[in-house]
């Protein structure tokens, strides 16, 4: 018998074929994947007969996919990064890169970007004058999900290579103003050791170095690897071995245009600061914003403006966003963003749960939003926030798009925070519906009709985001993150993936809807990109696609 859980209990009780009900292909495949522990479809990891096998990162070249960009100048356009401009190329640029020669990496003919070249376009678009700046981020998709999740949404197969179609974002042209390429997202190193109390990194350099070997990996992001090891970091034939990121590498490098070590927020490999590129917009008069599905101070949030020797400082991290003193600016805190809005409600904890993550001044309560932080930033107290949390009975989406429009016309800043029993959205999965079926864990989350109600969509997060941040005429720069792409990846669950893919694909079609009707691409620059992918190796796509009812 399926197990649905209780808000499937409710939709068969109710008969709503919408709620996860007998007949959800995609969910049935993924069961049955979980109970057989193989699928004909595909699996994840290097091995065809096991389902489970890999449940995390990979070094695999990511899709790029950028609005406004073409034509718009060096620096802005990316074959100022790509092609024949690729640093790769260049033995000199790949050692300033990782501060040493990674064996393998340099290519003559490489056609790849890095993923620090997603900052310099930002950081040229913003020299440029362009008032919108925005990366969204996909954290965890490569483009072995983008197919899947395309497939799906077509129901047919319409492309085995380049920058497909089916998604918004694949699809849209931004009045021919669009681009597509690819990155390399390998961190500085990983291993790296820290203390949070002091902030101090003990062994700068960790114990394995990134790089990139095309001759190991392939050269295109759908390329089949001649070493499948490698892209996992388990090179057993023989070197190179080079590491994978994790979310919070990638996202810094991104945001700094820097390599960052594993586990890191916005510090280069000695523990030391960098700006980020919304600072640098802020500090030119920007409104800055930040939006994801996942809690609010997770790797890539953070990294859009915060600084941590380590990831898991949860609290810290949060305090940097809002502005408030943390341990990384104990004297002088950080202006803080304009606009915040995720998830991360509902997990409270009495000590941290990752031994010594949080360090000493880790707070009882909220997991990632320290109560008296929470409360020392609400306009209610004379802080800075207009604050929209979940409450019961209202239906979220409505909620936080009012609590916007508030905050819009009193020229406040705004704090939305929002989640179910473990802190993220509710998972969308393929068919729309809310009843995620079991992955790598055996388990699936449970979910009530007041989860999905009460807590808004990433796409009305982004929406709430754009109605606060274009009341300031110099312009903002925004990042939004689809990041349960990323948890969905990790469960080697393929409905709650491309669910993620689709719910993240409606946020950006609400930025470009934004985009026609606001402003225009001249004055946009829009990124759409991943952090890393997972491994996802699709060895009969075809069965992705549900039968003809």
């Amino acid at each position: 018998m399926k197990r649905i859980g209780l808000f499937g209990l409710f939709a068969l009780l109710s008969g709503l074929s919408t709620f996860g009900v007998a007949g959800d292909y995609i969910r049935d495949l993924q069961t049955n994947a979980v109970e057989s522990g193989k699928a004909e479809f595909g699996h994840w990891g290097v091995d065809p007969k096991n389902y489970l096998e890999w449940g995390t990162h990979s070094n695999r070249l990511i899709p790029v996919y950028a609005f406004g960009t073409l034509g718009g100048g060096s620096g802005v356009d990316l074959l100022s990064y790509s092609g024949e401009s690729s640093p790769y190329r260049d033995a000199d640029k790949v050692q300033r890169l990782y501060g040493y020669l990674p064996e393998g990496t340099v290519d003559p003919t490489a056609d790849w970007m890095d993923q620090t070249n997603i900052y310099d376009i930002q950081k040229a678009a913003l020299l440029a004058g362009r008032k919108q700046i925005i990366l969204v981020v996909f954290d965890g998709m490569d483009w072995q999900t983008t197919r899947a999740a395309s497939i799906y949404q077509r129901r047919k197969i319409e492309y085995t290579e380049g920058r497909g179609t089916g998604l918004h974002f694949q699809d849209y042209t931004a009045g021919g103003k669009t681009q597509f390429s690819y990155m390399v997202t390998s961190p500085h190193n990983e291993g790296t050791e820290t203390d949070v109390d002091t902030q101090a990194v003990k062994n700068p350099g960790g114990n394995l170095r990134g790089g990139y070997a095309p001759a190991l990996a392939g050269r295109f992001p759908w390329s089949i690897p001649p070493n499948n090891d490698y892209g996992t970091s388990r090179n057993k034939d023989a070197p190179p071995v080079h590491a994978y990121t994790d979310s919070s590498s990638s996202a810094s490098s991104m945001t700094t245009g820097q390599k960052i070590y594993n586990n890191s927020v916005n510090v280069d490999p000695t523990g030391t600061p960098i700006k980020t590129i919304a600072q640098e917009a802020q500090e030119r008069g920007y409104m800055v914003g930040v939006v994801t599905s996942v809690p609010i101070s997770h790797a890539t949030p953070a990294c859009a403006y915060a600084h941590n020797v380590h990831r898991d400082d949860y609290q810290d991290l949060t305090r940097d966003l809002l502005g408030l003193k943390s341990i990384s600016h104990s004297q002088t805190s950080l202006p803080g963003v304009d606009v915040l809005i995720g998830a991360g409600f509902g997990e409270s904890r009495k000590k941290d749960p990752k031994k010594d993550a949080q360090g000493v001044n880790f707070v009882e309560g909220n997991r990632y939003l320290a109560d008296p932080d929470l409360a020392a930033v609400d306009v209610k107290n004379g802080g800075k926030y207009r604050v929209a949390l979940r409450t019961a009975g209202k239906k979220g989406g409505e909620y936080i798009q009012e609590q916007a429009e508030c905050a819009a016309q009193n020229h406040e800043r705004f704090l939305g925070y929002f989640g179910g029993p473990h802190g993220h959205l509710p998972f969308r999965t393929a068919d729309g519906d809310y009843a995620p079926s079991v992955g790598r864990s055996k388990k699936a989350e449970i979910l009530t009709p007041e989860d999905v109600s009460e807590n808004p969509t990433l796409a009305e997060m982004t929406t709430a985001a754009l109605t606060v941040l274009q009341k300031r005429d110099k312009g903002f720069w925004l990042m939004v993150e689809a990041g349960d792409v990323d948890w969905a990846n990790h469960d080697n669950n393929i409905d709650t993936s491309i669910g993620a893919v689709i719910s993240g694909d409606k946020a950006v079609k609400v930025i470009t809807d934004w985009v026609e009707k606001n402003s225009s691409w001249d004055e946009t620059v829009l990124i759409v990109t991943a952090d890393h992918g997972h491994y996802l190796v699709l060895e009969q796509p075809e069965l992705l696609i549900p039968p003809a009812e």
